[in-house]
């Protein structure tokens, strides 16, 4: 299986962004997500910037994906998909409807992120022939649906895409047009500060009785356990994962990196150092899985 490096959930200073990603050339990771998913007011780099460092990372032989956000509100904002779109280097990773359209606009190849909506083999097939070359599973999609599109891409005799699953990192649940990190530090959200960039793995969120509920990031609400799915590296292979999504955060991520590089390498399941993924086993994504 291959390992992609997921785009940047969090805001983080412009040097401290560059100076990862300078890194992440050297790490054995075969595709790299670039761009902002989360909110279009985090401009420490903007459009040109990460299309500047997709090259960069292209010529360090990594296969580049130019990511674009889950929630398109603004004519601006589909003008930096256009921007991306007309670079024409770089698969996009559409996020949001309006991306899938640019992009069969143009006749253009795309990713469908996990803030897609696709539940069954038609609507799959439909993003298919607009172009989708890789499909990344929504959080809550477990075996048993990957299976069962399986079965029915098979039956209408169309082969199922390439499909990436998040093995690595806090799941990105929902989004809103509201700014949970600035309600939670009582500003607005048009005049928040970007507050958000002082929290460069989320804002926890804890319940009244003090227990780990969720994880806020601006307008995104994330778990709060990080998910490691590389004791399940087996299951993945046979329900037929080709690409294992590891999102970055802001410690020890070139450790994650080797750990997941030497398992696919020995093949030896490594001990589980992160939370089960409750939503693969068809469960509650916070149950508390044996395993």
């Amino acid at each position: 299986m291959k390992l992609s490096l997921g785009p940047l959930q969090y805001f983080w200073p412009r040097e401290r962004t560059l100076s990862f990603y300078r890194d992440v050339a050297d790490w054995p990771v075969d595709i790299v997500y670039l761009g902002e998913t989360v909110c279009s007011k985090r401009r420490e780099l903007r459009t040109r910037d990460w299309i500047a460092l997709a090259a960069e990372l292209a010529e360090a032989g990594k296969e580049v994906v130019l990511s674009t956000l889950a929630l398109i509100e603004a004519e601006s904002e589909l003008g930096a998909v256009r921007r991306m779109l007309d670079d024409g280097r770089f698969l996009i990773e559409a996020n949001d409807l309006s991306s899938v359209q640019l992009c069969r606009e143009r006749g253009a190849g795309f990713v469908a992120g996990p803030s897609l909506n696709v539940y069954n083999h038609r609507a799959l097939q439909m993003l298919m022939e607009d172009g989708l070359r890789r499909w990344v599973p929504g959080v809550e999609q477990g075996q048993r649906l990957l299976d069962e599109l399986r079965q029915a891409m098979h039956a209408d005799g169309v082969a199922m895409p390439e499909v990436e699953t998040i093995a690595w990192g806090r799941l990105p649940l929902a989004y809103s047009a509201r700014c949970f990190t600035a309600r939670a530090l009582d500003v607005p959200k048009d005049d928040c500060g970007f507050r958000c960039i002082e929290f460069p793995d989320g804002l926890p969120l804890a319940t009244r009785e003090a227990a780990s509920f969720l994880t806020i990031n601006g307008i995104q609400v994330q778990g709060a356990e990080t998910i490691d799915m590389a004791p399940e590296a087996d299951a993945l292979r046979e329900a037929g994962i080709g690409v294992l999504r590891l999102y970055p955060q802001s410690r020890a991520m070139d450790e994650v990196v080797r750990r997941f590089d030497a398992l696919r390498r020995s093949g030896e399941l490594p001990a589980r150092i992160g939370a089960v993924n409750g939503y693969w086993l068809e469960q509650p994504g916070m149950a508390k899985v044996a395993g």
